[in-house]
């Protein structure tokens, strides 16, 4: 059965993270009531999630190098877009993201009073990613990057749970079709599988969030259901993920939205990235 490799210290996984930092990412959300910028929202997203993995892998004796994790910018540039110590680094280990966030911030995050209120506390926040939002849309160098990455990833690990790629992206790449290099990029495999390409499209237009689509029909125009198409299908584990959180999916259902909000975003990488057999 495929997607069902055990991820473990000696056989770890591998996230890489495609992120869209075009000029147009410095505009708000299309959908939903908030008015951040797209690359703040973005970045505070994979921020969160970045410790969120982190707590994951956390045992007694420290993190456990369960993933292997890259963050990939394309805008003016492409390239690795960590902040700090892992500037430049391409594939890092769990346990190297948590001990070298580039900063830790003081948030404020609104806490239940025990009075039915709501009240404000600091929180650290680490940040290992910072927004940028500046030039085109190169997706193509982007998905062509991942590909080289995870080639050598896989030359390295072949019987690895497959690695798992989420593209963010707010506009149609500006360097050709990026249909050709996702279909290189998810050709590639492991003994468990191919590797899973997942988008996530943030709209201007004022419509509804589609999630988790199993068809393009429902999608208006040509370009969301091009990266709908190059979207991988989920697999099993994770359509029961979605489920289990409100979602209706088929067999179809791929790991694609259409104009997310920052809350959207959130759900998204959470269901996308949860282990489906971590020992």
């Amino acid at each position: 059965m495929p997607y069902s490799a055990e991820i473990s210290r000696t056989n770890p996984s591998a996230f890489l993270f495609l992120i869209d930092r075009s000029g147009s990412m410095g505009d708000p959300f299309g959908s939903g009531d908030d008015k951040k910028k797209r690359a703040d929202g973005v970045a505070d997203a994979i921020n969160r999630l970045l410790q969120n993995l982190v707590i994951k892998c956390a045992k007694a004796e420290g993190v456990r190098d369960y993933y292997y994790v890259g963050v990939i910018g394309y805008g003016q540039s492409v390239g690795p877009a960590f902040s700090g110590a892992l500037a430049e680094k391409e594939l890092v280990p769990i346990s190297e993201v948590a001990e070298k966030p580039a900063r830790v911030e003081e948030r404020a995050k609104k806490v239940d009073d025990g009075a039915g209120g709501l009240v404000d506390q600091t929180i650290k926040f680490p940040v290992w990613f910072d927004p940028v939002a500046h030039g085109g849309t190169p997706m193509c160098q982007a998905l062509n990057r991942a590909q080289s990455i995870l080639k050598n990833w896989l030359a390295n690990h072949p019987d690895c749970f497959p690695p798992i790629v989420i593209n963010i992206t707010d506009g149609e790449a500006t360097d050709g079709d990026p249909a050709i290099p996702a279909a290189g990029l998810t050709s590639l495999k492991s003994s468990d599988g191919n590797v899973l390409l997942f988008n996530l499209h943030l709209s201007s237009t004022k419509s509804p969030a589609i999630e988790f689509a199993d068809s393009e029909e429902s999608l208006p125009d040509k370009y969301a259901k091009l990266l709908y198409k190059m979207s991988s299908g989920l697999p099993e584990y994770m359509r029961t993920i979605a489920q289990q959180e409100g979602f209706k999916t088929t067999e179809n259902t791929r790991g694609f939205v259409f104009n997310a909000d920052i809350v959207s975003v959130i759900r998204f990488l959470d269901i996308g990235t949860r282990p489906s057999n971590l020992r």
